[in-house]
């Protein structure tokens, strides 16, 4: 038996309560990033976009300061905002969005104490059949993973559903950077991996039964080709080691019995995907 018995922390109906709260703004907040999405705009704009709409709703941008560790300062910005071949953890800057490229979007709030964390993985224009695909089977990898979300389950179960949706269709996952659980602490455990953990992996992400009240970030990070990623330069961005597109899907989720609740949700868009 392998179960991890590190305890995980339990949340109470009232503190879902306020994680709701927390997520429904990060939802908001993407949608309204996603509506200024267009060519010619520059990620910094965007990010300025989303840090004002954060603190005019009495919360505080997550990922502002966040981290940093070494020669590697706290992360700036209010978005990660990845571009094509970028993963994760993007930085904004003066970049201008170019038609057929995809665009990751991934926000985290604080508000009364508690966290939410989503991210959605954009079209700029018309984007590439194959692109349309990534962005098609990653949302749906995360929909697979976020079923499995319920009491008795493991984060393992999550992680194979993911893995074999990813995969059967030709793609990979990530295997550097994995999902978390999420509440008073903007990462806490579990890991929510995205693939299961062969035995080079199983210390860094043990398997953990799934219970009620658990609350939880699910991200499928899935790569055209190799799975293999590096960090740039700037110390933050995740780049992938081929340089092909990657895309990003993300949702906050209360594992129940039965059925997951899903905090956070994704902007109503038409794409040609």
């Amino acid at each position: 038996m392998d179960i991890h018995d590190t305890p995980v922390a339990l949340h109470s109906k009232s503190e879902i309560g306020f994680m709701a709260e927390s997520c429904e703004l990060v939802s908001r907040t993407i949608e309204l990033v996603g509506k200024h999405i267009k060519p010619g705009i520059t990620t910094l704009e965007l990010d300025e976009i989303a840090e004002e709409f954060i603190r005019s709703n009495g919360a505080e941008p997550a990922f502002k300061g966040y981290g940093g560790h070494g020669s590697v300062k706290p992360f700036p910005y209010t978005l990660c905002i990845s571009i094509d071949n970028e993963v994760v953890h993007g930085m904004p800057r003066h970049r201008t969005l170019e038609v057929g490229q995809i665009v990751s979007i991934d926000c985290g709030v604080k508000k009364n104490g508690f966290f939410g964390d989503s991210a959605f993985t954009f079209p700029v224009g018309v984007v590439s059949e194959q692109k349309q695909k990534l962005l098609r089977i990653t949302r749906e990898s995360l929909d697979a993973g976020v079923a499995q979300a319920v009491t008795g389950n493991t984060n393992y179960d999550i992680a194979k559903a993911v893995q074999q949706h990813v995969e059967r269709n030709g793609f990979s996952v990530v295997r550097d950077l994995v999902g978390h659980g999420v509440g008073e602490e903007l990462h806490q455990d579990p890991c929510v991996p995205n693939f299961v953990p062969g035995l080079l992996y199983k210390n860094r992400y043990p398997k953990t039964k799934l219970t009620q009240g658990m609350t939880i970030a699910i991200e499928p990070m899935v790569n055209t080709g190799t799975f293999q990623v590096h960090t740039a330069s700037d110390g933050w961005t995740i780049v992938t080691n081929d340089g092909k597109p990657a895309a990003h899907f993300e949702h906050t989720v209360v594992v129940e019995a039965g059925k997951p609740v899903v905090l956070t949700y994704f902007p109503d868009q038409t794409t040609t995907m």
